[in-house]
């Protein structure tokens, strides 16, 4: 019976960590509507799985070095991470500090409590920020007891650039709609200033702020 319960114990422990081949992603982006201004776009994971409701925390290690991601966004196939972040893992600095060029390193992932992550958050509440017209189905469809919906913030910005919309928070009261309701317009597409996302170019480190 105890050999039973190690196996199972050992299959579980395999279950939530895997040795992978990451690579660099340069253009930040996030398929479930995660606003890059009120993050910190350079440390994501852009991966074949799907972002859950409660696992979005990541633990990548690799050459010694570890980084913990977000895991919101998905890949057509490649474990991606942000380019600061491989390139840190890659050679221990900063891709504007040292940018180096190269494929898939082999890095270990695990899931992560969702606390070791709390500093890639950077809205005043710590609350995950989502897009209020944009991301309602994700939102909706983690259960009421899940870390995402319990810990999200909906916004009335449009795109994940942060370029169009309100940086006004959105309240949503399922029992009378499924919409949010906010300051202003729902959805409006006014330019929107002051919160730009920066990407770091592969390769060069050069800085430029996203535009979509």
């Amino acid at each position: 019976m105890l050999s039973k319960i190690a196996a199972t114990l050992s299959m579980a422990t395999v279950a939530l960590s895997a040795v992978v081949s990451i690579t660099p992603h340069d253009m930040f982006s996030s398929s479930i509507g995660v606003l890059g201004c009120h993050i910190n776009t350079n440390r994501v994971a852009y991966w074949p799985l799907q972002p859950g409701c409660d696992s979005l925390c990541k633990k990548v290690t690799s050459n010694g070095r570890s980084v913990y991601l977000l895991h919101i966004d998905t890949s057509g196939g490649a474990y991606d991470i942000s380019y600061d972040a491989w390139n840190y893992l890659n050679v221990g600095a900063g891709a504007k500090q040292q940018p180096t060029m190269g494929g898939g390193i082999p890095a270990k992932w695990e899931d992560a409590p969702m606390s070791a992550c709390a500093d890639l958050i950077t809205t005043p509440d710590g609350k995950l920020p989502l897009m209020a017209a944009n991301s309602i189905n994700t939102y909706v469809s983690c259960p009421a007891g899940s870390w995402l919906h319990k810990n999200s913030a909906l916004y009335n910005i449009q795109n994940s650039a942060c370029t169009l919309g309100y940086n006004e928070v959105c309240s949503l009261d399922l029992s009378v709609s499924n919409q949010p309701s906010c300051p202003h317009l729902l959805g409006a597409q006014n330019p929107l200033s002051g919160l730009p996302v920066t990407n770091i170019a592969y390769g060069t480190g050069d800085e430029a702020v996203a535009v979509q």
